[in-house]
Formats: structure tokens, sequence, C-alpha cells
């Protein structure tokens, strides 16, 4: 399986678990192909919005261009979303971080698999946020 391939198993997997919930996503297709500032998926309650960037990986490592997060904010901005950091690690649950609490060096966002973010969520702490919001 190509790695295209696995990050939009990624996201069509998200997508179905926030139907599960009864909360409405989307996978936006071309995003990161095209010249607009998109995100992989867009999900929303009638008081909250969230755009996600996703990242699928077997490694201990994901990074995030500061390209890809400047375009997220910049989506985020216009649309009236929350911008998220989504990452699944295998054998792991999907995490989100907010832009502003995701580490980063010189040149990406990093989140590790094995680091405990004080900040960060994983699905169902995400869902809940968004319930309590309905």
């Amino acid at each position: 399986m190509s790695r295209k391939s696995k990050g939009i198993n990624a996201e069509r997997d998200l997508i179905h678990k926030f139907w599960a919930v009864n909360i409405p996503s989307i996978r936006v297709a071309g995003s990161g192909s095209i010249k607009y500032p998109v995100p992989d998926v867009l999900v929303g309650t009638p008081k909250n919005k969230l755009a996600i960037e996703c990242k699928s990986t077997k490694s201990l490592y994901q990074y995030f261009t500061f390209e890809e997060v400047k375009q997220l904010i910049e989506f985020s901005h216009l649309f009236g979303a929350t911008p998220y950091l989504g990452v699944k690690f295998n054998n792991k649950q999907w995490i989100f971080l907010k832009p502003e609490n995701t580490p980063k060096s010189n040149l990406h966002f990093i989140i590790k698999s094995d680091k405990t973010y004080k900040k960060a969520l994983i699905f169902d702490d995400l869902v809940k946020t968004l319930k309590e919001s309905f």
C-alpha cells in the first residue's frame, strides 16, 4: 500500500469514527495538491467546526511542515474553524493537538508517539468537546 493510500485510508477511518457518534465530517479530496489552503478533514456541529490536518505513521515521530500548518491555520481562520493536527500512530489511538500546543523544531512541528502531551486530546475527548457545544 502506498503512503498516499495509507493516508487516505486513515482519513476515511477518522470520518467513519465521527459519523459513528453522529458528528458530521467530510474528507477534503485534493487537500495538499491544490493551490488553496484546505485541510484533510472537516468536522462540525451547529456551534463548532474543526479543520484537521491528518497523518498516519508507523514511525515513533510525525512531522508537519511549517507550510502545512500555516495553510491549516489560514483555512481555519477564513472558515471559522478550530485547527488541529491529528496523528494516528500504528496500534494506538488518534491524538489531536492544536498547532500552538505542538512542539516544533527549526524545520517542523513534531508529534511523538511515546510522549504524553498535556494539551493533547484523544478521539473521545475531541468528541466530548464537540458534543458539549451542541
